[in-house]
C-alpha cells in the first residue's frame, strides 16, 4: 500500500516503551530508595495547599470582621493568626526546598544505574548507534540539577499542590451559579491551548535559530583559534569571516523578530482572555452582591477564587505537558538501562578464575565481519592455543589480529563457527566471569585519573603488599619509590595539577604490575608497545617472557624480532593463517615472514645507520 513521505515519516518516529503512568511510578519506586525523599515531598504539598488556602482566606476573613462591627482586637488576632501561620508555613516550605540534595540522591540512584549498564555492558553495544543514541538521552535525562530524573519530582509536586487546591476552590465555586465555573473552566482550556500553539511555534523558531546560530558561533571560535591563525593570515581568510558571520548574524536576527512577534501575540491572546474571564467573573459577582446575596467578603472570596481556580487549571495542564516531555526522557534512560544484551551476561556455566589454572582456548572456523564491513575480516579461521604455550600473532595492519584477540576475549561472538574455552563454546558461560579468566594490556591502555596504587589494582581499596609486589616484578618499584608519595602519588594531570608523568617505558611497566596484579591465567598484550623503539620494546618484552611463564599468552606485535621468545608464530593474512611455526622455523621457510622481518631489519639497521651519523 502506497504511503505518502509524510506517513512513512510519522510511522519512522521513534515512540518510548514506557508510558507516563509507568515512569512515574517507576520513579516513586526509585524515590523508596532515598530515605526521606517521599515525605519531603508530601510536606512540601501540605506547606504549599495551606499557603494558597491561607492567602485565599485571609483578606476575606478580615473584611468580615469589620462588617460585623467586630472590636479591634479580634481583627488584631486574626490577622497574627493568618500571618503567623503563612510565616511557620512559608519558612517551613523555603527550608525542606533548600534541601536539595535528596533530589541530587536519587538523581544519583539513577545515574548509577545508567553508568552500571554502560560499564558492563557487551563490548558490540558500544558499536551500536542505537544503544549509543539512548545513552546520550539517558545521560541527559540525569546530568545534573536540571535534568529530568530531578525535575519530575518538583513537577509531580506542582500537579499534586496545584490540583488539591484546585479542588478546594472547585468546592468554593459550587456555591454559586454553575456557569461561573463553567466560563472560568472555557477560558482557561482555550487560553491555555492557545499559549500551547504559541509555545510549540517558539519551539520551531528556536530549533531554527539553533542553525545560524551553530555557525555564527563555529566562526567566532574559528577567530580565537591558533591553530588556525596562520592560516587566516596567509590566505586572508579575515574578510571571508566577517561575511559568514554577518550571514548567519542576519539569519539568526530574522528568525528572533518573527520569534518576538509570536511571543507579543501569545502575551495579547493571555491578556485578552484574562480580561474577559476576569470580567464576567466581576461582573456576576458584583450583580449578586448588589442583590444583596453576598457580603462584601464573601464578593472579595469568591472572585479571589475565580482568579485562583484559573491558576491552578492553567497549572495542572502545564504541569502535565512538562511531565509529559520528562517521561520522554525518563522512558529513553530507563530504555538504556533494558537495553538487551546480546551475550548471556548472568546465567550459564560457571567459571572460577585460577591463576594455576591451564587452558585451552581454540577458534573453530570462526568467520567475523563487521557490521559495515564488505568483507569478512577472518573467514573460516581454525586455531588452537595450547594450554600454556605462548603464542604470537603478527601480521600487516588490517590482517585481523586485534579482531583475533576480541573473540578470544569474548568481546565479540563469531558470525559463523565458535570460540571454545577447553572445548566448551564460551556463548555457554556467564560472559563477565569468562572476562575474569584475562588480564590484558592493549595499545589503547588505560590511565585512571587515580594513584598508582589504583591504577594497578583497579580498585580503591588495594592491597598495598600485593601492589609492592607486582611493580617489583614489573621492575619499576625503585621508580616509584623516589615519587613524592611513593605508590599514592596521582596520575593524570587532567584530574590533579599536581599529578606524575611517567616515560612510555615506564607506562609499560605499571601496566604490567596491573596485569601481575590480577593474577588471571591467560595474558593478553595486544601491540602495548607500539609508541616504544625497538630497543625498549626488546627490553618490555623481554620482562613480559619472564612473567608469563606457565600461562596461555598470546601476543601481538608490529616487530616481529619481539616474537623470537614465542612458543609459535602464525601470520595473518587475507582473513586466515598463511604462516604458522616458530621464529626460526619461518625464517627458514623462506616466505612472506621472512620478506617482513627482512624488511624491517633493512629499516632499522638504516635508522641506526642515520642516528650514528648525526
Amino acid at each position: 500500500m502506497f504511503m505518502s513521505g509524510k506517513e512513512e515519516k510519522k510511522d519512522k518516529a521513534p515512540r518510548p516503551r514506557y508510558g507516563m503512568g509507568s515512569n512515574v511510578l517507576y520513579m516513586l519506586r526509585l524515590g523508596r530508595e532515598v530515605p526521606g525523599l517521599l515525605l519531603q515531598r508530601v510536606c512540601l504539598i501540605a506547606a504549599g495547599v495551606t499557603i494558597s488556602v491561607a492567602g485565599l482566606y485571609m483578606s476575606p476573613t478580615l473584611l468580615r470582621i469589620l462588617e460585623k462591627g467586630q472590636s479591634l482586637k479580634q481583627l488584631l488576632a486574626a490577622l497574627s493568626g493568618f500571618v503567623l501561620a503563612l510565616v511557620l508555613t512559608s519558612g517551613f516550605k523555603g527550608y525542606l526546598e533548600q534541601q536539595g540534595t535528596l533530589l541530587i540522591s536519587a538523581r544519583q540512584v539513577f545515574l548509577d544505574r545508567i553508568n552500571a549498564k554502560a560499564g558492563t555492558c557487551s563490548y558490540p553495544l558500544l558499536h551500536n548507534e542505537n544503544f549509543l543514541s539512548m545513552w546520550e538521552k539517558g545521560r541527559r535525562a540525569t546530568s545534573d540539577n536540571s535534568s529530568a530524573a530531578e525535575e519530575i519530582w518538583r513537577t509531580l509536586s506542582r500537579i499534586l499542590e496545584n490540583g488539591i487546591c484546585f479542588l478546594i476552590y472547585l468546592a468554593l465555586l459550587t456555591q454559586v451559579k454553575f456557569f461561573l465555573i463553567l466560563i472560568t473552566l472555557a477560558t482557561t482550556g482555550l487560553g491555555y491551548w492557545i499559549t500551547y500553539c504559541f509555545v510549540q511555534k517558539d519551539y520551531q523558531f528556536q530549533e531554527e535559530a539553533s542553525r545560524p546560530s551553530r555557525g555564527a558561533f563555529w566562526v567566532f571560535n574559528a577567530t580565537r583559534n591558533p591553530r588556525l591563525a596562520k592560516d587566516v593570515r596567509i590566505f586572508g581568510m579575515r574578510q571571508w569571516l566577517e561575511g559568514m558571520y554577518g550571514k548567519y548574524w542576519k539569519l539568526a536576527e530574522d528568525i528572533q523578530k518573527r520569534r518576538t512577534k509570536n511571543n507579543i501575540l501569545a502575551d495579547l491572546a493571555s491578556l485578552v482572555l484574562d480580561i474577559l474571564r476576569n470580567g464576567i467573573a466581576y461582573a456576576y459577582l458584583l450583580a449578586v452582591t448588589l442583590q444583596g446575596n453576598l457580603s462584601a467578603g464573601e464578593f472579595l472570596l469568591y472572585f479571589t477564587a475565580v482568579t485562583g481556580f484559573t491558576a491552578w487549571i492553567t497549572g495542572i495542564l502545564g504541569g502535565f505537558t512538562t511531565l509529559h516531555r520528562q517521561s520522554m526522557e525518563i522512558s529513553m534512560a530507563r530504555e538504556f538501562c533494558e537495553f538487551p544484551e546480546p551475550f548471556r551476561m548472568e546465567g550459564g556455566k560457571r567459571l572460577v578464575a585460577d591463576v594455576s589454572a591451564r587452558h585451552e582456548l581454540e577458534l573453530r572456523d570462526v568467520t567475523y565481519r563487521y557490521p559495515a564491513g564488505q568483507k569478512p575480516v577472518l573467514e573460516h579461521l581454525n586455531l588452537r592455543i595450547r594450554p600454556g604455550e605462548k603464542l604470537a600473532v603478527v601480521g600487516v595492519n588490517g590482517a585481523g589480529k586485534t579482531t583475533l584477540i576480541k573473540l578470544l576475549c569474548g568481546f565479540l561472538d563469531p558470525d559463523q563457527g565458535t570460540v571454545l574455552l577447553d572445548g566448551v563454546d564460551i556463548r555457554e558461560y556467564n560472559r563477565r566471569e569468562y572476562y575474569r579468566l584475562f588480564a590484558a594490556v592493549f595499545q589503547d591502555f588505560s590511565i585512571l585519573g587515580g594513584s598508582i596504587a589504583d591504577n594497578v589494582a583497579q580498585c580503591t581499596s588495594p592491597d598495598m603488599k600485593k601492589v609492592w609486589s607486582c611493580l617489583e616484578r614489573a621492575g619499576v618499584r625503585e621508580r616509584i619509590e623516589r615519587l613524592p608519595g611513593g605508590p599514592d602519588a596521582k596520575l593524570e594531570k587532567k584530574v590533579y595539577p599536581e599529578a606524575v608523568e611517567l616515560s612510555g617505558g615506564e607506562t609499560q611497566r605499571l601496566m604490567m604490575a596491573r596485569m601481575l596484579y590480577k593474577e588471571a591465567p591467560v595474558l593478553i598484550l595486544d601491540e602495548p608497545t607500539a609508541a616504544l623503539d625497538a630497543l625498549a620494546e626488546q627490553d618490555v618484552y623481554e620482562r613480559y617472557n619472564e612473567l608469563s611463564q606457565g600461562r596461555t599468552s598470546v601476543y601481538i606485535s608490529h616487530r616481529l624480532a619481539s616474537t623470537r621468545f614465542c612458543d609459535r608464530v602464525i601470520l595473518l593474512e587475507s582473513g586466515g593463517i598463511r604462516e604458522e611455526g616458530t621464529h626460526e622455523q619461518l625464517m627458514a621457510l623462506g616466505g612472506r615472514y621472512a620478506e617482513l622481518f627482512q624488511i624491517q631489519s633493512k629499516y632499522y639497521r638504516e635508522e641506526g645507520a642515520g642516528k650514528d651519523g648525526q
